[in-house]
């Protein structure tokens, strides 16, 4: 057995050892538990008797008349009770009325009347005006006929005439016991069993990448002569199963389906396009002027697919990041400024300007470098959809503790179906003036840096037309 083996089953055994005290505990305080909710019910049965049994006092003396027939009937009522799941059928209740000197008055059994009770300590305690409970077994040495019973004073005119002394047999509530013992131990145990597979998977994924590595060490340790044609083979099925290992891990094999399905989707057209201009380029009969324009088709397609795969990528980094590596406070103005002049030169062959709109200064703490690119992403975006001879709006403002990038231009709009789905990868909509559609990753680019800086971005439509962005961020607190 391996050494990873051997501290992996130490493990197992500690945890299961710890899981078997925990349910050993719970399932001996059940009993406790449950003859606890049952006293605590005798308690208010025992003086809702007593205060009957005051009612049919005369001159100090007790009478006792009405309760046998009355216990007469209760037996003999059949019923079906169904408390989850166990059914109860008849009543268990028993009931002893005694006068101040401790003589049974009443058994609601007929086993005990005229005998004295005034040792017994429920009856004892009663007549002395405290609280008295016990239990004893009906047959000595025989724990499971054991009843548990509960007293209550009968008083007349503020004097203690006598005691009731209610019991119920523990067998009655003994089977909920059980079934709860029951219960509580298969949940006990799947649940370690679960949780023990869960520790077992998790210790594969983690361990068996590593364990591999000391495998081939091992191999190449024992073989006298190395032969490359082997050793490579082994190796690469290491390195298959080490990197399935941890991209299912990591990842997740939907994740990466997805992924893959997402790509080969938005590559599919570029790609027809190519084939096809290709195969007409193979005409040599095809005029100069045509032969120029499809060379043109293919060097645009391959532009698109270049920068699909270049924003993919781009993206793939940015959201395996859980946190940003270096941070430093970052200016926004003049970033927004430096943006903004290199955006006008790209918005100027479609007369659409950028005007940058009064506002407030913020510093924010972050990546200035992704800032940069967010920011751009968002400006880029408006411009795109934006009419020739349009305005499109920037404000930088500081509010309520965070800073806000607002960019307004002058097209179409958003439509309400998409949202939703603005943000989501290869998600574009038609640009107005060239109806072609973009990667669809730029706003989940921009989505990305600001969840990385603790901020939000929002796209909706403006009360005057148009589209607003807005990238929120919190401020770098003065001081």
């Amino acid at each position: 057995m391996s050494k990873r083996s051997r501290i992996f089953l130490v493990l197992l055994l500690i945890y299961v050892a710890g899981t078997g005290f925990l349910l050993y505990r719970v399932l001996a305080d059940l009993d406790p538990r449950y003859r606890e909710s049952a006293e605590e019910s005798l308690v208010e049965t025992a003086q809702l008797v007593a205060t009957m049994v005051e009612q049919d006092v005369r001159d100090g003396r007790i009478a006792t008349e009405r309760l046998g027939p009355l216990f007469e009937s209760l037996y003999a009522r059949r019923f079906e009770a169904r408390i989850f799941s166990e059914v109860k059928t008849q009543v268990d209740l028993r009931l002893v009325v005694t006068d101040r000197a401790g003589r049974v008055l009443f058994d609601s059994l007929g086993r005990a009347t005229g005998a004295d009770h005034s040792r017994w300590n429920e009856i004892l305690l009663a007549l002395r005006g405290q609280y008295g409970a016990r239990t004893s077994p009906d047959t000595p040495d025989r724990p499971e006929t054991s009843v548990m019973y509960v007293a209550a004073p009968v008083r007349s005119n503020g004097a203690i005439v006598g005691a009731v002394s209610v019991g119920k047999p523990v067998h009655s509530f003994g089977r909920f016991v059980e079934a709860a013992r029951r219960k509580t131990f298969t949940v006990g145990v799947l649940s370690a069993l679960g949780v023990a597979l869960l520790g077992l998977i998790m210790s594969i994924w983690v361990v068996r990448p590593l364990g591999l590595l000391t495998d081939f060490a091992r191999y190449v340790r024992s073989q006298r002569r190395l032969h490359p044609a082997s050793l490579a083979r082994v190796a690469v099925g290491i390195v298959r199963d080490a990197f399935d290992d941890m991209r299912d891990a990591l990842a997740g094999r939907n994740y990466v389906a997805d992924y893959v399905q997402t790509l080969t989707h938005e590559l599919k057209s570029p790609l027809s396009a190519i084939r096809g201009a290709a195969e007409l380029l193979q005409d040599p009969a095809m005029p100069e002027q045509d032969r120029r324009k499809f060379l043109g088709n293919i060097a645009q397609e391959t532009g698109r697919i270049q920068e699909v795969v270049d924003r993919m990528m781009e993206l793939t980094r940015l959201e395996a990041r859980r946190s940003l590596a270096h941070v430093a406070p970052v200016a926004l103005g003049p970033l927004v400024d430096e943006v903004l002049a290199a955006a006008r030169d790209a918005a100027a062959p479609r007369q659409v300007g950028i005007e940058r709109e009064p506002g407030d200064a913020a510093v924010v703490e972050g990546d200035r470098f992704l800032l940069r690119r967010a920011i751009a992403n968002i400006v880029d975006n408006a411009v795109d959809f934006s009419p020739a001879g349009a305005v499109v709006h920037v404000r930088l403002a500081a509010t309520d503790g965070r800073a806000v990038v607002v960019v307004r231009d002058e097209g179409p709009g958003v439509p309400d179906y998409a949202r939703e789905k603005v943000f989501e990868k290869f998600y574009s909509l038609a640009r107005p003036d060239t109806g072609r559609k973009s990667t669809g990753l730029g706003l989940s680019f921009v989505r990305q840096v600001a969840v990385l800086h603790h901020g939000r971005v929002e796209l909706a439509n403006g009360e005057q037309g148009g589209a607003v962005a807005t990238l929120s961020l919190p401020l770098l607190p003065s001081g």
